[in-house]
C-alpha cells in the first residue's frame, strides 16, 4: 500500500497546539508513532502532533481506533500493530488525522475523551519503540565507502571490488539498541598501534558516531520467501534516526577476517518516533546513478531514497552545541528497499521489529561526512567545538542529530541524542 492519499494533503490543518507551526517536526500530515510514560505512569502508545502527544492506548480502549479484533496499543511496543496488514497501517493513519483534523467535527463525548488523551510532549518520558527482533547495519554510502578505503588502503582502489554490486552489510546487536537521551558508557576492548608488539586491553580512544538511518520491517516474509524491491519498500513500516556508535581502535585490530564485533556491539541510539513510511511519501527520491549495473534482483522500478536533511551536533560537558556535519539521506546508494531485498534473497527470514541500519550516510563535501573518522580524517583535521577541538568523542560529550524533510509542510523525526560516560572499570 504505497502512494499519495487524503493524509498528505498540504492544506490540511489541526487543532492542536502547536501542529500548524511550520518549524515543528510533528504537522498533522506526519504523525510519527511512540511509546511513552507519564511520571509514575504506565508505558502508553502514541502518536507526535504539534507540542502533544495523542495517547492511542486510551483510544483503543474506548473504542474510538479500533486497528483490529484483539488490542494491539496495550504492549508498550509497536510491534503488534506494525504485524498487521499493511491496508491496516494506512487505513489507522487515516483515522487519526481524521479524529485531529480542525475540519472534522467530533461529537462532544468524542471530543472529551481526544482531549483526555492529549498529553504535553514535554512531561512524557519516551521508550524504546519497538522490540528490536534483530539488527542489521549496512555500508552503504559511496561516499563514505570511499573516504574510508581512501584513508586506509589505496585511493585508486578505494571500493572493494564486491562494493558497487552488493549492499554490504553484517549483523549487530539488537541487545544493546537504546531510545535516544540513554548514555553510552566508553566501551573497553583489545588494542593495538601499529607499533606495538602485542595488544592490550582498555578503554577506546577513537569513540566515534555513525550518522544513519534505520528501517524498520513491518511485514516479514516467510523462510526461504524472498521479496521484489516493491515488495521490500511497502514492507517496511517506518524509519528512526540511528547513531551506530563505533569505537574505531578497537575495529581496527578486530575486524579482519570477519568484520565488526565489540567495537559496534555496546551501543545503538535511535530516536523515539518512529516516522511511518507513508508519511515520507511526498519526499521520495531517485537513487544516484549507478556507476555499474545492478543485477536484475536489485532492480528499482520506483523511487526508493528520501530527501531527508540530517545534522549532527557535539555538546562538549557544560559547553555549547557545534554543528559538525550536514548532509542529506538522498545521497545513499543503496536504498532500504534494496538492502531488504538483498537480505532476504537467500531465503533469510525477515521479522516484525527487525531493524536495518543504512549504514554512516555521507555527502560529497567534507563538512557533510557523516562520522568523525572521516570529519577529522582519522585524528589529521581536528574539528573546532565550543571550547576547543576533537579527533574523536571526549567523556561528557553530547551528541544531537536531528532530520527532517521540507516542503509543503516539514516532516521531522525529533532527536537523537546520546551523551558519552567514562569507560566503567573492568578487573579481569
Amino acid at each position: 500500500m504505497t502512494g499519495l492519499n487524503e493524509t498528505h494533503d498540504p492544506a490540511r490543518k489541526s487543532w492542536v497546539d502547536g501542529a500548524n507551526d511550520p518549524n515543528s517536526d510533528f504537522p498533522i500530515q506526519n504523525l510519527p508513532f511512540g511509546v511513552f510514560s507519564l511520571e509514575g505512569g504506565p508505558v502508553h502508545i502514541g502518536v507526535a502532533i504539534g507540542t502533544r502527544i495523542l495517547d492511542l492506548t486510551v483510544l483503543e480502549e474506548e473504542g474510538l481506533i479500533v486497528p483490529a479484533d484483539h488490542r494491539v496499543f496495550d504492549q508498550g511496543v509497536l510491534n503488534p500493530f506494525m504485524a498487521l496488514p499493511q491496508n491496516v497501517w494506512t487505513r489507522t493513519r487515516r483515522q487519526i488525522a481524521d479524529i485531529l483534523d480542525e475540519a472534522n467535527a467530533l461529537s462532544r463525548a468524542e471530543l472529551n475523551l481526544v482531549h483526555r488523551a492529549l498529553v504535553p510532549m514535554a512531561a512524557a518520558r519516551m521508550h524504546l519503540p519497538i522490540f528490536v527482533r534483530s539488527f542489521t547495519d549496512f555500508y552503504a554510502s559511496r561516499e563514505h565507502a570511499t573516504n574510508v578505503g581512501t584513508m586506509f588502503r589505496d585511493p585508486d582502489n578505494a571500493l572493494m571490488p564486491n562494493w558497487l554490486h552488493i549492499p554490504i552489510g553484517y549483523n549487530g546487536r539488537a541487545t544493546t539498541v537504546v531510545v535516544s537521551d540513554t548514555d553510552i558508557h566508553r566501551p573497553n576492548g583489545q588494542l593495538k598501534g601499529p607499533n606495538d608488539a602485542e595488544p592490550r586491553f582498555g578503554p577506546c580512544q577513537k569513540l566515534d558516531i555513525e550518522l544513519e538511518l534505520g528501517a524498520i520491517v513491518g511485514t516479514p516474509n516467510p523462510l526461504g520467501q524472498p521479496v521484489t524491491a516493491e515488495e521490500a519498500y511497502a514492507s517496511i513500516f517506518g524509519y528512526v534516526l540511528l547513531n551506530d556508535w563505533s569505537a574505531r581502535d578497537i575495529q581496527t585490530w578486530e575486524y579482519q577476517p570477519l568484520g565488526p564485533f565489540q567495537s559496534k556491539a555496546f551501543a545503538t541510539s535511535i530516536s523515539p518516533w518512529v516516522v511511518t513510511r507513508e508519511a515520507l511519501e511526498p519526499f521520495r527520491k531517485d537513487a544516484p546513478e549507478r556507476v555499474k549495473p545492478l543485477l536484475p534482483y536489485l532492480q528499482e522500478t520506483s523511487p526508493n531514497n528520501f530527501d531527508i536533511e540530517m545534522v549532527v551536533e557535539l555538546v562538549p560537558d557544560g559547553g555549547k552545541s557545534s554543528v559538525i556535519s550536514k548532509t542529506n539521506y538522498k545521497y545513499m546508494y543503496y536504498s532500504s528497499a534494496l538492502q531488504m531485498v538483498h537480505h532476504a534473497s537467500s531465503g533469510c527470514a525477515m521479522e516484525t521489529g527487525d531493524l536495518l541500519g543504512s549504514g554512516t550516510i555521507s555527502g560529497p563535501t567534507q563538512d557533510s561526512f557523516g562520522s568523525m573518522l572521516e570529519l577529522s580524517w582519522n585524528g589529521r583535521d581536528p574539528l573546532k567545538v565550543d571550547g576547543g577541538t576533537r579527533t574523536f568523542l571526549e567523556d561528557g560529550d553530547t551528541i544531537n542529530i536531528n532530520g527532517w524533510c521540507d516542503g509543503d509542510y516539514r516532516i521531522g523525526f525529533g532527536n537523537c541524542a546520546g551523551k558519552v560516560l567514562p569507560a566503567v572499570n573492568f578487573r579481569g
